[in-house]
Protein backbone atom coordinates (compact mmCIF):
# COMPACT_ATOMS: atom_id res chain seq x y z
CA UNK A 1 0.00 0.00 0.00
CA UNK A 2 2.64 2.54 1.40
CA UNK A 3 6.19 2.54 0.01
CA UNK A 4 8.91 4.68 0.48
CA UNK A 5 12.41 3.99 -1.15
CA UNK A 6 15.52 6.39 0.06
CA UNK A 7 13.23 9.38 0.31
CA UNK A 8 14.50 12.61 0.79
CA UNK A 9 12.93 16.16 1.60
CA UNK A 10 14.60 19.74 1.71
CA UNK A 11 12.96 22.65 2.15
CA UNK A 12 13.57 26.01 0.37
CA UNK A 13 15.46 27.50 3.50
CA UNK A 14 17.78 24.52 3.29
CA UNK A 15 16.27 22.66 6.05
CA UNK A 16 16.33 18.66 5.36
CA UNK A 17 13.64 17.06 7.17
CA UNK A 18 13.87 13.61 5.43
CA UNK A 19 17.36 12.19 4.63
CA UNK A 20 16.94 8.23 2.99
CA UNK A 21 13.79 7.26 4.76
CA UNK A 22 13.02 3.81 3.30
CA UNK A 23 10.20 1.32 4.63
CA UNK A 24 7.25 -0.27 3.55
CA UNK A 25 3.47 -0.49 5.01
CA UNK A 26 1.08 -3.40 3.89
CA UNK A 27 -2.51 -2.76 2.49
CA UNK A 28 -4.50 -3.38 5.89
CA UNK A 29 -2.00 -2.74 8.27
CA UNK A 30 -2.28 -0.25 11.39
CA UNK A 31 1.20 1.49 12.04
CA UNK A 32 2.05 4.67 14.30
CA UNK A 33 4.62 7.04 13.30
CA UNK A 34 6.93 8.16 16.43
CA UNK A 35 9.64 10.29 17.60
CA UNK A 36 10.65 13.48 19.14
CA UNK A 37 8.79 17.27 17.01
CA UNK A 38 10.69 17.80 14.10
CA UNK A 39 11.16 14.01 13.69
CA UNK A 40 10.00 14.13 10.46
CA UNK A 41 6.37 12.50 11.21
CA UNK A 42 4.45 15.42 9.50
CA UNK A 43 6.36 15.18 6.84
CA UNK A 44 5.90 11.80 5.75
CA UNK A 45 2.27 12.29 5.47
CA UNK A 46 2.10 14.96 3.25
CA UNK A 47 4.11 13.24 1.04
CA UNK A 48 1.64 10.54 1.42
CA UNK A 49 -1.13 13.24 0.65
CA UNK A 50 1.00 14.90 -2.28
CA UNK A 51 0.35 17.62 -0.24
CA UNK A 52 4.22 17.81 -1.23
CA UNK A 53 6.44 16.21 -3.06
CA UNK A 54 10.10 14.72 -2.06
CA UNK A 55 13.29 16.07 -3.05
CA UNK A 56 14.45 12.69 -4.13
CA UNK A 57 13.77 9.04 -3.81
CA UNK A 58 10.46 7.60 -4.26
CA UNK A 59 6.61 7.51 -2.73
CA UNK A 60 4.68 4.84 -4.02
CA UNK A 61 1.25 4.51 -2.72
CA UNK A 62 -1.21 2.08 -3.78
CA UNK A 63 0.96 1.43 -7.03
CA UNK A 64 1.12 4.93 -7.59
CA UNK A 65 4.43 6.70 -7.96
CA UNK A 66 3.59 9.77 -6.87
CA UNK A 67 5.97 11.65 -8.40
CA UNK A 68 4.56 10.87 -11.89
CA UNK A 69 1.22 12.42 -10.94
CA UNK A 70 0.73 15.63 -12.19
CA UNK A 71 -1.41 18.45 -10.52
CA UNK A 72 -4.33 18.33 -12.49
CA UNK A 73 -4.53 14.39 -11.08
CA UNK A 74 -4.21 14.95 -7.27
CA UNK A 75 -7.74 15.36 -6.61
CA UNK A 76 -8.59 11.90 -8.06
CA UNK A 77 -5.27 10.16 -6.21
CA UNK A 78 -6.82 11.91 -2.67
CA UNK A 79 -10.21 10.18 -3.40
CA UNK A 80 -8.56 7.38 -1.87
CA UNK A 81 -7.26 8.32 1.13
CA UNK A 82 -8.93 10.17 3.91
CA UNK A 83 -6.72 12.75 6.13
CA UNK A 84 -7.32 13.58 10.23
CA UNK A 85 -5.82 16.83 11.56
CA UNK A 86 -4.84 17.72 14.52
CA UNK A 87 -6.88 21.27 14.59
CA UNK A 88 -9.90 19.95 12.80
CA UNK A 89 -9.66 22.09 10.11
CA UNK A 90 -13.39 22.01 10.29
CA UNK A 91 -15.21 25.52 8.70
CA UNK A 92 -17.03 26.92 12.18
CA UNK A 93 -19.70 28.49 10.05
CA UNK A 94 -21.15 25.41 8.05
CA UNK A 95 -22.95 22.97 10.60
CA UNK A 96 -21.25 19.24 11.23
CA UNK A 97 -23.38 17.39 7.67
CA UNK A 98 -21.95 20.05 5.44
CA UNK A 99 -18.12 19.54 7.04
CA UNK A 100 -18.64 15.89 6.77
CA UNK A 101 -20.18 15.85 3.42
CA UNK A 102 -17.80 18.26 1.88
CA UNK A 103 -15.08 15.51 0.15
CA UNK A 104 -18.45 13.79 -1.54
CA UNK A 105 -19.43 17.21 -2.59
CA UNK A 106 -16.01 17.65 -4.56
CA UNK A 107 -16.51 14.12 -5.94
CA UNK A 108 -20.01 15.19 -7.39
CA UNK A 109 -21.57 12.47 -5.75
CA UNK A 110 -25.70 12.95 -5.61
CA UNK A 111 -27.17 14.49 -2.52
CA UNK A 112 -29.36 11.53 -1.72
CA UNK A 113 -26.11 9.11 -1.32
CA UNK A 114 -24.21 12.49 0.55
CA UNK A 115 -27.11 12.44 3.19
CA UNK A 116 -26.89 8.45 3.49
CA UNK A 117 -23.16 8.41 4.01
CA UNK A 118 -22.40 11.31 6.15
CA UNK A 119 -25.64 9.83 8.49
CA UNK A 120 -23.60 6.56 8.34
CA UNK A 121 -19.91 8.42 9.00
CA UNK A 122 -21.42 10.03 11.96
CA UNK A 123 -22.86 7.04 13.77
CA UNK A 124 -19.98 5.34 13.60
CA UNK A 125 -18.04 7.97 15.50
CA UNK A 126 -21.28 8.25 18.26
CA UNK A 127 -22.31 11.86 17.01
CA UNK A 128 -25.32 10.71 14.81
CA UNK A 129 -28.15 13.58 15.87
CA UNK A 130 -25.19 16.45 15.81
CA UNK A 131 -25.62 17.15 12.22
CA UNK A 132 -26.97 20.23 12.49
CA UNK A 133 -24.71 21.50 15.30
CA UNK A 134 -22.01 23.98 14.55
CA UNK A 135 -18.56 22.36 15.35
CA UNK A 136 -17.92 25.67 17.70
CA UNK A 137 -21.08 24.09 19.95
CA UNK A 138 -19.56 21.03 20.03
CA UNK A 139 -16.61 20.00 22.62
CA UNK A 140 -12.71 19.43 21.15
CA UNK A 141 -13.47 16.00 21.07
CA UNK A 142 -16.53 15.49 19.25
CA UNK A 143 -15.04 18.70 16.75
CA UNK A 144 -12.14 15.59 16.47
CA UNK A 145 -15.06 13.24 15.79
CA UNK A 146 -16.65 15.38 13.30
CA UNK A 147 -12.54 15.64 11.45
CA UNK A 148 -12.33 11.57 11.71
CA UNK A 149 -16.09 11.11 10.42
CA UNK A 150 -14.87 13.59 6.72
CA UNK A 151 -11.95 11.46 6.79
CA UNK A 152 -14.05 8.07 6.05
CA UNK A 153 -17.44 9.53 4.32
CA UNK A 154 -16.14 8.68 1.04
CA UNK A 155 -14.97 4.80 2.63
CA UNK A 156 -10.97 5.28 1.77
CA UNK A 157 -8.90 2.82 1.31
CA UNK A 158 -5.97 4.60 3.61
CA UNK A 159 -6.40 6.53 6.71
CA UNK A 160 -3.42 8.76 7.81
CA UNK A 161 -3.77 11.36 11.32
CA UNK A 162 -0.89 13.74 12.09
CA UNK A 163 -1.26 13.88 15.62
CA UNK A 164 -4.88 13.22 15.89
CA UNK A 165 -4.97 13.20 20.21
CA UNK A 166 -2.18 16.07 20.96
CA UNK A 167 -5.44 18.65 22.27
CA UNK A 168 -6.85 15.71 24.25
CA UNK A 169 -7.06 14.36 27.77
CA UNK A 170 -5.63 10.41 28.28
CA UNK A 171 -9.38 9.01 28.07
CA UNK A 172 -10.83 10.69 25.16
CA UNK A 173 -6.99 10.08 23.43
CA UNK A 174 -7.78 6.63 24.12
CA UNK A 175 -11.47 6.40 22.52
CA UNK A 176 -10.11 8.13 19.44
CA UNK A 177 -7.62 5.63 18.82
CA UNK A 178 -10.39 2.97 19.06
CA UNK A 179 -11.89 4.38 16.51
CA UNK A 180 -8.66 4.26 14.36
CA UNK A 181 -8.60 0.44 15.24
CA UNK A 182 -12.13 -0.21 14.64
CA UNK A 183 -11.41 1.19 10.84
CA UNK A 184 -8.46 -0.98 10.46
CA UNK A 185 -10.50 -3.91 11.51
CA UNK A 186 -12.53 -3.73 8.14
CA UNK A 187 -9.70 -3.82 6.21
CA UNK A 188 -8.50 -0.04 5.94
CA UNK A 189 -5.03 0.85 5.85
CA UNK A 190 -3.94 3.40 8.82
CA UNK A 191 -1.10 5.43 9.51
CA UNK A 192 -1.03 7.61 12.83
CA UNK A 193 1.58 10.16 13.36
CA UNK A 194 1.97 10.33 17.42
CA UNK A 195 4.64 11.85 19.89
CA UNK A 196 2.77 9.45 23.02
CA UNK A 197 4.37 6.72 23.39
CA UNK A 198 2.33 5.72 26.60
CA UNK A 199 -0.76 5.78 24.24
CA UNK A 200 0.90 3.53 21.72
CA UNK A 201 1.71 1.20 24.17
CA UNK A 202 -2.24 0.22 24.36
CA UNK A 203 -1.82 -0.99 21.22
CA UNK A 204 -0.39 -4.27 19.43
CA UNK A 205 0.36 -2.59 16.28
CA UNK A 206 3.54 -1.66 14.56
CA UNK A 207 5.98 1.70 15.59
CA UNK A 208 7.91 3.20 12.66
CA UNK A 209 10.53 5.31 14.95
CA UNK A 210 12.03 8.49 13.16
CA UNK A 211 14.97 10.66 14.62
CA UNK A 212 16.36 13.57 13.06
CA UNK A 213 14.31 13.13 9.62
CA UNK A 214 15.82 9.16 9.50
CA UNK A 215 14.28 5.89 10.31
CA UNK A 216 15.73 4.38 13.48
CA UNK A 217 13.60 1.33 13.87
CA UNK A 218 11.39 0.39 11.24
CA UNK A 219 9.22 -1.83 13.41
CA UNK A 220 7.36 -5.57 12.62
CA UNK A 221 4.23 -6.27 11.52
CA UNK A 222 2.63 -7.91 14.64
CA UNK A 223 1.15 -11.91 14.37
CA UNK A 224 -1.59 -12.23 13.79
CA UNK A 225 -4.31 -11.76 16.91
CA UNK A 226 -1.79 -9.62 18.77
CA UNK A 227 -3.44 -6.48 17.77
CA UNK A 228 -5.81 -6.65 21.17
CA UNK A 229 -6.27 -3.21 22.50
CA UNK A 230 -5.03 -2.81 26.48
CA UNK A 231 -7.10 -0.75 28.73
CA UNK A 232 -5.26 2.40 29.58
CA UNK A 233 -3.81 2.89 32.75
CA UNK A 234 -3.99 6.56 34.20
CA UNK A 235 -0.57 7.62 35.03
Amino acid sequence: MIRFDQVYKRYANGREALSGISFSIAEGELAFLTGHSGAGKSSILKLIALIERPTRGQVIINNQNTSRIKPRGIPHFRRQLGVVFQDHKLLHDRPVADNVALPLIIAGVPKREIDKRVRAALDQVGLLGKEKNRPLELSTGEQQRVGIARSIVAKPALLIADEPTGNLDPELALEIMKLFKRFNEVGVTVVVATHDVHLIEQFGARRIVLGNGRVTDAGERPAEGDGAIIEARRP
